[in-house]
């Protein structure tokens, strides 16, 4: 079982040469290159070109280089995808997808075979997210990211630290993506300081299943590691599993007993995932 990490995925504005270079010293599993929000838009042509270079050049070691294009109902969403399609970055990051159209537009724009991302940040995304992640294969998306503030400022909602009013919406994207074989990250924590919010925001992620978190700062990264790898303690659990299943005598077996648990098949195998 080959499994990739994605426990960290830190957004860093392709505009700044500086925060590029940064990017390929840190301990983060993704590096997100931003031509959206974090760029202004007398400067969206050159950050383009400059996310080009930056996936020509390489020299991001294993981190996952991830290039967030403008929306393609902007005046440079188009131009972002045709130059991305050409250039291969790990994934294409694609804001504000609501609907299996905008994945046939955008994998259009982009050609090719580079993977599709897309952020889940409309009412209409979350609503409709079933038939978006069924298309996923036909289009070529394998991951999805919560956008939680956009979500909330749509929704109107007032999240608490507990993120209460957009639980429904985590809950929907993470079963939506696991019923697609997707990779489904976790929303942005506002707080950049790697404090008891952030520590509870990853904590929270990791509970409802998500393969980790999207970030805006290199403090957050340390929190993010911590709360979406596993445990010594699962570590120890999914040891002890694989090998009593790997018993001559447990071979046929559908379930069996471990430390005084009884564990099945399917135990094996969130085990194997976990070691892996």
């Amino acid at each position: 079982m080959t499994i990739r990490p994605r426990r960290s995925a830190l957004f860093m504005p392709a505009s700044n040469a500086r925060a590029i270079e940064k990017a390929k010293g840190l301990d983060c599993d993704v590096v997100i290159l931003d031509l959206e929000d974090a760029v202004a838009p007398d400067l969206k042509a050159s950050a383009r070109a400059a996310a080009v270079a930056a996936v020509g050049q390489g020299g991001f070691g294993a981190r996952e280089l991830v290039v967030r294009v403008n929306g393609l109902d902007t005046e440079w969403g188009a131009d972002d995808c045709a130059a991305l399609g050409r250039a291969a970055p790990d994934a294409i990051l694609l804001p504000k997808v609501s609907t299996p159209a905008d994945l046939a537009i955008a994998r259009a724009e982009a050609g090719g075979t580079v993977p599709l991302w897309a952020m889940i940040e409309t009412c209409a995304a979350v609503t409709g997210i079933g038939a978006l992640t069924e298309a996923a294969a036909h289009h070529g998306l394998t991951g999805v990211i919560a956008g939680t503030n956009d979500l909330a400022k749509e929704m109107r909602c007032r999240p608490d630290a507990a993120r209460t009013p957009l639980l429904p919406a985590l809950a929907a994207i993470v079963m939506a993506g696991r019923a697609t074989g997707l990779t489904v990250l976790d929303g942005v924590c506002n707080v950049l300081e790697d404090g008891e919010l952030l520590r509870a925001e990853c904590a929270q992620g990791a509970m409802f299943g998500f393969d980790g978190k999207s970030l805006i700062h290199p403090a957050q990264i340390a929190a993010a590691n911590r709360a979406f790898a596993a445990s010594e303690a699962q570590v120890a659990w999914a040891q002890a599993v694989v090998a009593a299943f790997a018993l001559p005598e447990n071979a046929d077996k559908g379930a069996i007993r471990v430390n005084g648990e009884m564990v099945e098949r399917l135990h094996l195998e969130q085990a194997q995932r976990i070691l892996a």
